[in-house]
């Protein structure tokens, strides 16, 4: 198992070459083929991993980094951010129904025209094991390029070449992305000299020795994967260590918002990050009062395939997934609805997630962090107090108990 399932290798050339019925398809397929054989781009390693436990009940519709965020699926941001920064082959390491995962990428390897190949693992490999799975892909040509390592749950502005600028002058043979935080107790804080060389870790200090955090994005020079074998092993604290002896473990310090989106509220945290960072840069992507009949608050993000009824009053922070229907007088602030979710006249949406086609009643109340699955029927008048609810499920009575969980 310590190959990669040749399937996996040629699964979406296949799935192009077989639609490829028009000259823009073939045409994608000869730029992606073009792309990838580009042998001086550097590559990259999505880190993808297993169930996505914390942000049930969405993942149990689908993995983890196909949940939409900001109305574009999580793993997307990451490999745009890759491929702007040069990037043209990205290896995603999962242990979790990867054949979903690679049916739905399709589209969006041709879209980004990047080349997107599945590393399989028949059993969880850690944060470094996948590397050692993936060393033909990462080292292709031999020639030593560096290579980005990227937690697929991490949301920020993504300074990758910058990243790799700094990686290459400073001779490092890894380079982590470090951001600030507040109270650095509760994390492995990264102690580093003025010239950014990392000189130890310390796990949740009770002292001050610095407030800087590993953010999960690293770039690293191919003789990194002489230290590791295809077993499973942490790199955080296996590998960079060792690095970090020799001294050639470097950081660098991400400016802007940082966030690990992968339990609810850091999810909800994490879109308000985002959309204020959408507002600075590419504030047509947000809507504006004239796109509903009705208020708009604050940084909101709607799909254009949405239709929203009259006098509703949306934000701050609301994403609005595609398909989705509002009635009149709603209510929407620090939520998300992803595609189809129907919220009937004068409902209220606060803190809270909605999965994919699910049907909020007239007057109804959903708050307080809760996170809906796929395919709830809500019924009017019905208050959810941070309720978890599973897929498929009929909600005909109000919760008031925080946090319960509905099978």
């Amino acid at each position: 198992h310590h190959y990669f399932t040749a399937y996996f290798y040629t699964h979406c050339r296949l799935a192009i070459a077989d639609s490829a019925r028009t000259g823009e398809t073939l045409e994608s397929e000869e730029r992606i083929v073009a792309m990838s054989g580009n042998q001086n781009a550097p590559k990259a390693l999505v880190l993808v991993g297993g169930y996505g436990t914390r942000l049930r009940p969405l993942t149990l519709t689908v993995p983890k980094p196909i949940v939409d965020f900001a109305n574009k699926p999580m793993i997307c941001h990451q490999i745009e951010a890759l491929k702007e920064a040069g990037c043209d082959e990205v290896v995603l390491a999962i242990n979790y129904r990867p054949q979903v995962m690679m049916d739905f990428l399709k589209g969006w390897e041709e879209k980004l025209g990047i080349k997107i190949t599945c590393s399989q693992e028949e059993e969880p490999m850690g944060t470094a094991g996948p590397l050692a799975l993936a060393k033909d892909i990462l080292n292709k040509d031999g020639k030593g390029a560096p290579f980005f390592v990227l937690n697929s749950d991490v949301i920020c502005e993504y300074p990758l070449k910058e990243m790799m600028d700094q990686h290459i002058k400073s001779k490092a043979e890894a380079t982590i992305l470090v951001t600030k935080v507040e109270d650095p107790s509760k994390y492995g804080v990264v102690v580093h000299d003025a010239a950014n060389k990392i000189e130890r870790f310390v796990e949740k200090p009770k002292e001050f020795v610095g407030d800087e955090i590993n953010a999960g994005i690293y770039c690293c020079s191919p003789e990194i994967l002489n230290r590791i074998q295809p077993r499973p092993t942490s790199i955080e604290k296996e590998v960079f260590p060792e690095v970090a002896k020799g001294g050639k473990l470097y950081c660098m310090s991400l400016s802007g918002y940082w966030m690990d989106v992968g339990q609810p509220k850091d999810y909800l945290t994490g879109l308000a990050l985002h959309l204020d960072s959408r507002k600075r840069k590419r504030p047509e992507e947000l809507a504006s009062g004239s796109d509903v009949d009705g208020e708009i608050c604050g940084n909101v993000i709607i799909d254009p395939d949405s239709k929203i009824g009259k006098n509703c009053k949306i934000g701050p922070n609301v994403s609005i997934g595609q398909g989705c229907e509002i009635g009149d007088g709603v209510r929407l602030s620090n939520c998300v609805l992803l595609h189809r979710v129907h919220v009937k006249d004068y409902a209220h949406v606060q803190d809270s997630i909605l999965g994919w086609g699910t049907r909020v009643g007239r007057w109804a109340r959903i708050e307080n962090k809760a996170v809906i699955g796929e395919d709830v029927f809500i019924k009017d008048e019905v208050l959810l107090n941070g309720s978890i609810v599973l897929p498929h499920k009929d909600i005909k009575e109000s919760v008031l108990e925080p946090g319960k969980i509905i099978m």
